[in-house]
């Protein structure tokens, strides 16, 4: 499609989609109700798609939208069939939010190439290939907002973490890159280093002392990182943000 036909392209009527892939029970699911509060229909994915029945029905019992797909972001032939049912069934897809982790620690001296290579697969490779695939759907709409969660290992590598720092490296990188292309074609990527712990599970039961802080906002509240998505999203064009980084008060950097 040429720039004119692009420009000349009528709007889809349709209520617009907030792709969350990688819904979790903690920032994932802040953000998709987030955006469904917003009016946007929530269409979110986990590699398991039992684990997203809760998050659906709270979604919808709040009266928004939402629409739960079994989908594994490292296999092409599932994310091409995923934005594809979506755009054909659902709805434009207005907002992309990667959010895969994959914090897994191990010494360099054990580290394994099938382990290290997974961990590159769910940091970085599903982000390029759900963002190709939405980018594409995107441009000849002129609009859209892409939105990748990064971390703290996305600007250092720690101790035991040479997976894991070198895959939210490379979709630091990644993001930046389509920044620098699609931003001119109307497309807003930002990136997202989340630097501290989470309000989660995982926290609660592995780092007690630092989950203790949570009552001091010592660490983040994931419906406070989803405000700050949602802002990203719905920043004019004459001041975007590229990169945020989101730390509680007491975080030190």
């Amino acid at each position: 499609m040429s720039e004119a036909q692009a420009a000349a392209a009528p709007a889809d009527p349709r209520t617009p989609v907030a792709l969350v892939i990688g819904a979790g029970d903690a920032t994932g699911g802040a953000i998709a109700r987030r955006f469904a509060r917003g009016g946007l229909v929530a269409c979110v994915t986990r590699r398991s798609g039992d684990k997203l029945a809760a998050l659906v029905d709270s979604i919808r019992a709040d009266g928004g939208q939402a629409h739960g797909f079994a989908s594994d972001a490292r296999k092409e032939d599932d994310v091409v069939a995923l934005v594809e049912r979506i755009e054909a069934t659902i709805g434009p897809i207005a907002v992309l939010v990667f959010n895969v982790g994959g914090n897994v620690s191990a010494s360099i001296l054990e580290e394994t190439t099938r382990r290290y290579t997974k961990v590159w697969e769910m940091t970085c490779l599903g982000g390029f290939l759900t963002g190709r695939e939405v980018a594409r759907r995107m441009v000849p709409r002129g609009h859209g907002t892409i939105l990748f969660t990064g971390a703290t290992a996305s600007l250092r590598g720690s101790a035991t973490f040479a997976a894991f720092a070198g895959g939210k490296h490379a979709l630091r990188a990644l993001a930046q890159s389509m920044a620098r292309e699609l931003g001119p074609r109307g497309i807003h990527v930002a990136h997202v280093v989340i630097d501290g712990a989470i309000d989660t599970e995982f926290i609660r039961e592995r780092f007690p002392d630092r989950y203790a802080l949570k009552d001091s906002s010592g660490i983040l509240d994931p419906a406070h990182i989803a405000e700050n998505y949602w802002h990203l999203h719905n920043q004019p064009r004459s001041a975007w943000t590229h990169e945020l980084d989101l730390r509680p008060w007491l975080e030190r950097w």
